[in-house]
């Protein structure tokens, strides 16, 4: 077995086991922390699609931005005389559940599909590419989200002072 291969199963386990202890922990600040090792895992996951500037946004925005957000939000909201915030799945039967039945369905549409196998070459960058439709082709839709975005974060600024 290549020396990859080993190296993407890996990825994949740690994903998967960093996933399962996001769901099954009860501890909310262990749970923050182990969404960060599974975005962690997922950025390693666009890395093996060379996917490399996917892979780069989804360590900037969601480990870097959102995931320090909710640990944040966490650690701020806690009492200072209560250390542990723990938390309480009331409906764990019923996701595991679901989460078992779409289980079955995907692993039953993977087996029954007849996939094509082509030996793909690497690409030699993303990056590049992206940046140039973005400013060249995409301005206007990329400038509207920003401004979309600029609005979203402008208005919890003011429902957050107004909370207070």
């Amino acid at each position: 077995m290549p020396i990859a291969e080993i190296v993407f199963w890996a990825v994949v386990a740690f994903t998967i086991s960093s996933a399962a202890m996001v769901v099954l922990n009860n501890q909310l600040l262990y749970s923050a922390i182990a969404l960060l090792f599974a975005l962690f895992g997922v950025a390693g996951l666009y890395i093996f699609l060379w996917a490399d500037f996917i892979a780069g946004i989804q360590l900037l925005v969601y480990i870097g931005g959102i995931n320090v957000l909710i640990i944040f939000g966490i650690m701020l909201t806690n009492k200072i005389s209560s250390v542990r915030l723990s938390q309480t799945n009331v409906q764990q039967g019923v996701g595991a559940v679901v989460a078992l039945w779409l289980f079955i369905l995907i692993s039953l549409v993977i087996s029954k599909t007849k996939w094509l196998q082509i030996e793909a070459a690497e690409p030699s960058g993303t990056v590049n590419s992206i940046g140039t439709l973005l400013l060249s082709k995409y301005l206007l839709p990329f400038e509207a989200i920003s401004l979309l975005l600029l609005g979203a974060l402008i208005g919890a600024a003011l429902l957050s002072r107004e909370a207070t």
